[in-house]
């Protein structure tokens, strides 16, 4: 039996590395046409195929992953018109995007009388992880339905981790983005009061890396604001603040208090409603110390910049 027929919808930031992987590892794949050209011609030369509505895709594919922005884009994609169920096909869907939990057992509930199986598989890490296929993968689904798409994640996935059924992945995924935009809050806010007392990022820095308080998320967070690199974690400020709204609705529908959540995404609200939704997350630092009147930029590089 040769290897089932894969779909890609959303070749962004971390759809193209992913779908260059399941090509790679010699899956016949389709991709869904995206506004950007530039990944879709690109994966077209590394031999995938495209589809001019995710209709058309479904008719070509026994498995569809996306990842697209969040829940309302996945409906769309799957129930709109030319949409994927509009195949009348089964298939097996894979929702890498961040999406609310609640909307995924329900879309999962509604496509299983139509022999289509949803489950959902977010991400962790940075678009670099998905070209290096070392992505962190929560999948929440059926036994059969995981194992099945086990094979076609490993392809850009370092770690699997099963979290339980339909739903649980996104959910998990929410708690995963609580704690690394919780921690971008903090660290803004921590560099803003220590600039204001004439401590700056680099001494900051120099007694925090190494130390307890040290990780993975500081340090591509800290790249930006020692380095500048605009690209050090390519996720947007828009982004952010979605996933800590559906944190937000997800602690509502459980009943559960959650004050710092509700404190994390005022941070994100402030700079998005502020004009600054396409920035990158440790750019909130910049936002955090702007509104306080200060600038955590040294000023030789500042008059550089300017």
């Amino acid at each position: 039996m040769g290897k089932e027929r894969i779909g890609f919808i959303g070749v962004g930031l971390m759809g193209h590395g992913m779908a260059a992987n399941i090509v790679g590892k010699g899956y016949p794949l389709t991709v869904l046409g995206h506004r950007n050209r530039e990944p879709v011609e690109d994966l077209k030369q590394r031999g995938a195929a495209e589809a001019g509505s995710a209709r058309e895709l479904a008719e070509a594919c026994d498995i569809v992953l996306l990842c697209v922005t969040g829940s309302p884009q996945v409906e769309a994609v799957i129930n709109g018109p030319d949409g994927l169920a509009s195949a009348g096909k089964p298939l097996l869907i894979i929702d890498c995007s961040t999406s609310e939990p609640a909307v995924t057992t329900r879309l999962a509930a509604e496509l299983e009388p139509k022999g289509i199986t949803l489950i959902d598989a977010p991400l962790s890490r940075t678009p670099k992880d998905a070209w290096e296929g070392t992505l962190d993968v929560m999948v929440g689904g059926g036994s059969d339905a995981v194992a099945r798409a086990r094979p076609v994640l490993d392809c850009f996935a370092g770690r699997v981790i099963e979290t339980g059924p339909t739903g649980t992945g996104h959910t998990m995924k929410l708690l995963n983005n609580f704690l690394s935009m919780g921690y971008a809050a903090l660290y803004s806010e921590a560099l803003t009061l220590g600039a204001k007392a004439g401590l700056t990022p680099t001494v900051f820095d120099s007694v925090i890396r190494g130390g307890r308080m040290d990780c993975g998320f500081y340090q591509t967070f800290f790249k930006y604001v020692l380095e500048r690199d605009r690209n050090a974690h390519r996720f947007t400020l828009r982004n952010a603040l979605k996933d800590m709204t559906y944190t937000s609705s997800f602690a509502n529908a459980a009943g559960v208090a959650n004050p710092l959540g509700a404190a994390v995404r005022n941070s994100y609200a402030l700079a998005v409603t502020g004009g600054h939704g396409d920035d990158y997350v440790p750019m909130l630092s910049d936002i955090t110390a702007g509104l306080n009147g200060i600038s955590l930029v040294p000023e030789a590089d500042a008059e550089g910049s300017s």
